[in-house]
């Protein structure tokens, strides 16, 4: 790696201070950190020493420095991480909600409750993208589709006799305090 210098001077270094004090008071520490190498690379510290003294990578602050000397301050700014681009439209996104809201049922499953390996199984079928079921599960949070689990409930219990035991016996069976056994 060959040895790389920020370019600049004693007025420099007076605009990065200040561009620095505001990185921190808009809690962006990256940036800060970056101004902080840059600063001590126009006082003459090589990019090992600043990483060094920084606990940096030093690639990370031999980029920087790049960044600075070609960009300048624009150059150091946080930019958008946009990650893996979406792999479902907005019109397929329509198309899955829509589907979603129609019920398994409806899709021909046997099921009345959608699973997230489910969805992922529909969303592979519907629209060739193969998904992960928990990242299914992240997609469906960000797209505000709630989980709802449904209420397990005995086939042949009689709804009387459970309000009953619910209001008579079960206070019984509860601990009361200064009791002594049931």
């Amino acid at each position: 790696m060959q040895p790389i210098f920020a370019q600049g001077n004693s007025r420099t270094l007076r605009r990065l201070k200040a561009l620095r004090q505001e990185a921190q008071t808009d809690k962006a520490p990256r940036v800060a950190l970056r101004l902080e190498a840059i600063m001590l690379s126009v006082q003459g510290q090589t990019t090992g020493q600043i990483a060094q003294g920084l606990q940096a990578d030093r690639t990370r602050v031999h980029a920087g420095i790049g960044a600075w000397n070609e960009y300048g301050a624009a150059g150091l700014l946080e930019g958008h991480r946009s990650g893996r681009p979406a792999q479902l439209s907005a019109l397929q996104r329509e198309h899955l909600a829509d589907l979603l809201d129609s019920g398994p049922v409806a899709h021909g499953l046997n099921t009345g409750v959608w699973t997230s390996p489910l969805i992922a199984q529909i969303i592979e079928e519907e629209f060739d993208v193969s998904y992960h079921p928990g990242h299914v599960r992240h997609l469906l949070k960000q797209w505000h589709f709630s989980v709802q689990r449904p209420k397990t409930r005995l086939v042949q219990a009689d709804p009387k006799k459970q309000n009953r035991w619910i209001r008579y016996t079960r206070p019984n069976l509860k601990k009361t305090p200064g009791a002594k056994g049931r």
